[in-house]
């Protein structure tokens, strides 16, 4: 380790424009193999992290985001590197510098205590429950248990790995593809081949058990406490439907199956992860009270996650259509109509300042509801001002041309467009880029 390296200009920053110090510049990863061991009452993880990137310029530093952990060695191409680990940041210099162009291999051996990021948002990130643990990463929390080029727009595969104590479940994000025992622990293996955001990315672990939620087409299932299943398997039991009517809205669902984590502690708010949702024993009461939110984050599976945005400031494409998808839903299910949902929440925001652009709401306002109920009216003002048949195909043609890919607010409005046949730029000058709240349209 060389403590008086240092990176060289803009290696340690990304593009966004909200969070320019999450991400690092100079390169892409492809691929994220992740072998970790986790012992639930210590809370202790030791990790080995292996990255496979392409340098996008000659590389003779580059970083990466990654908490507080003690971090014994770091190699490149097999060849071990010098590196400083500080200010969240890894900042490692190969024993050769990396052509542009070529794919390099970086292994990164790392372990501790996990804790969440500090944020504007509260804590994020790997965080432990009563008995066991969860990640919630939106939108900075990925380094707070491995390490990453932490930005919305580098998407790459994963293979996860999980190592924990016998009575644990792991659920993670990607497929199950293998489970060993040994001498009282268990590992669990996933694979996501699809590209996924590091905030994307999630591990669960905690006393589930299994409850199928359909049977046929995409497999749905949940991992709930014993104490709650009886209860889950009633607020889970249209999900099936839900999935269907979703595809019938947005197309094909984009990944290989779809996992629900119901976990034994209250959440403040459900989390959405690739493949996979989580929400709090607090959601689940026997009553379907909280079936929006099942909907809600079903949806992300569409918009925030096959469709990731390509920078936080477009995050009402993530926010609205999900929002969008409730009201959808309710008005598929025999619930009110989304014209009625518009009709209450356009009051409701106009009671609200008119100081926030939805395009551009400012890293402050990232998760302002705001962004999600007036990202929900623009679309329904949008669907009223082209028509049902045209908005729900620019819907099924926005995630198919887009699928598993980065988005702007640009590529849709001009979608938009020629989904219209017509210009509609002062339609989405008002919705998007204005601060007043138009009228919806008659």
């Amino acid at each position: 380790m060389d403590p008086q390296a240092g990176p060289p200009a803009g290696a340690c920053r990304s593009a966004d424009s909200y969070l320019p110090e999450h991400g690092n510049g100079g390169y892409r990863v492809e691929h994220y193999d992740l072998d970790l061991a986790y012992k639930v009452r210590s809370n202790r993880l030791s990790g080995r992290a292996t990255l496979t990137a392409v340098a996008r310029q000659p590389l003779g530093r580059f970083s990466l985001d990654l908490g507080a952990f003690t971090v014994p060695r770091v190699t490149v191409d097999g060849k071990q590197a010098r590196f400083i680990h500080r200010g969240g940041k890894l900042h490692v210099t190969p024993a050769r510098p990396v052509a542009s162009g070529a794919s390099f291999v970086v292994e990164v051996r790392y372990g501790g205590n996990p804790r969440p990021i500090d944020s504007p948002w509260g804590d994020i990130g790997w965080d432990e429950l009563t008995d066991g643990a969860l990640v919630a990463a939106q939108p900075v929390g990925a380094p707070s248990w491995f390490p990453c080029n932490d930005h919305p727009a580098d998407k790459a595969a994963y293979r996860i790995a999980v190592t924990v104590e016998a009575p644990y479940t792991v659920l993670a994000t990607g497929v199950p593809t293998a489970r060993r025992r040994s001498a009282g622990s268990r590992t669990w293996v996933f694979e996501r081949p699809e590209p996924t955001a590091s905030y994307l990315v999630s591990v669960q672990i905690g006393r589930y058990e299994q409850l199928v939620l359909a049977r046929g087409g995409v497999p749905q299932v949940a991992g709930v406490p014993a104490r709650l299943r009886k209860n889950a398997a009633r607020d889970l039991g249209r999900h099936g439907q839900i999935m269907t009517t979703c595809e019938g809205f947005f197309g094909p669902y984009p990944f290989g199956d779809y996992v629900v984590v119901v976990t034994d502690d209250d959440l403040d708010d459900p989390i959405e992860a690739q493949g996979m949702s989580i929400f709090g024993a607090n959601h689940v009461d026997g009553k379907r009270t909280h079936e929006r939110l099942v909907v809600h984050e079903l949806a992300h599976q569409w918009f925030g996650n096959s469709l990731t945005i390509a920078d936080w400031r477009h995050i009402w494409l993530n926010e609205g259509f999900a929002t969008y998808a409730e009201w959808l839903w309710s008005e598929a299910s025999g619930g009110p109509a989304a014209q009625a949902h518009a009709h209450e929440w356009h009051a409701a925001v106009a009671r609200l300042p008119a100081d926030l652009v939805l395009a551009d709401p400012g890293v402050e306002r990232l998760f302002d509801q705001r962004v999600y109920k007036r990202g929900a009216l623009a679309l329904h003002a949008l669907r009223l001002r082209i028509g049902d048949e045209r908005f729900f195909a620019l819907l099924r043609t926005w995630t198919t041309q887009h699928r598993h890919g980065s988005v702007t607010t640009e590529q849709f409005t001009a979608l938009a467009c020629v989904h219209a046949g017509a210009d509609l730029s002062p339609f989405f000058s008002e919705w998007l880029y204005g601060q007043a709240l138009p009228d919806l349209p008659r």
